[in-house]
Formats: C-alpha cells, sequence, structure tokens
C-alpha cells in the first residue's frame, strides 16, 4: 500500500504498530516527520508535510492508543 500524506488515519495506525511503545503525545514534529517518512510503502514528497497534516496525524495517532 502506498502512503501519501493525506492517509492520515493510515499513518496514525502503521505509526501506532511501529512505535507501540511511544505516547504520541510527547513526539516532536520533527521526529514524527521523519517517522512518517520513513514507513514502509511511504511515497509521497516529503516536503509537501506541513503543520497541519502533522498535528492531524498526531491526533489521530493519539486517538488510535485510546
Amino acid at each position: 500500500m502506498q502512503l501519501m500524506w493525506t492517509d492520515v488515519q493510515d499513518i496514525a495506525i502503521e505509526l501506532s504498530e511501529k512505535h507501540s511503545d511511544v505516547d504520541p503525545q510527547y513526539v516532536r514534529f520533527t521526529d514524527l516527520h521523519r517517522w512518517v517518512v520513513e514507513l514502509d510503502g511511504f511515497s509521497d514528497d516529503p516536503e509537501r508535510s506541513n503543520e497541519k497534516i502533522l498535528e492531524a496525524i498526531q491526533m489521530t495517532w493519539i486517538e488510535e492508543q485510546d
């Protein structure tokens, strides 16, 4: 599956599985960006992200943890 920045839910699920020991509430956006880009199947332009997208991913990841 190819992941794009707009696949917020799928990215959050992948991050939740890959970084299950991390509390997403305390993840810095710089680390979050790097982790998303490093996901298997991520194929979007790394430069297309912004704070709004990263915040949406982080919030969805937090919801996945609950």
